[in-house]
């Protein structure tokens, strides 16, 4: 079992930075990706950024070269900076974990982004 507790969601005008964190705790030594996921009123749940425990990142289109994924491991933790922020990247912003083949979701935080 995994479990995830992010933070640092919150209100940030366009063009603003926000940085989001996702603790790991429980059984963390089988998890190979974490990465942050993000889902809009009326929208699917969409792929932000994932970090292997190789160091690979993945990216979508839309937050290349504005947003970076980081991981601390000596705290378990997985970060999301976010700048140049957008009206459209307002969603609930989930934290991820692949454990072995399972996935695990925090409880989300909300990022609202004014124009």
């Amino acid at each position: 079992q995994v479990q995830l507790v992010e933070s640092g969601g919150g209100w940030v005008q366009a063009g603003g930075s926000l940085r989001l964190s996702c603790a790991a705790s429980g059984s963390i030594v089988r998890i190979s990706t974490m990465g942050w996921y993000r889902q809009a009123p009326g929208k699917e749940r969409e792929l932000v950024a994932t970090l292997t425990t190789g160091g690979t990142t993945n990216y979508a289109a839309s937050v290349k070269g504005r947003f970076t994924i980081s991981r601390d491991n000596a705290k378990n933790t997985v970060y999301l900076q976010m700048n140049s922020l957008k009206p459209e990247a307002t969603a609930v912003y989930y934290c991820y974990a692949r454990h072995y083949v399972t996935p695990y979701w925090g409880q989300g935080t909300q990022v609202t982004v004014s124009s």
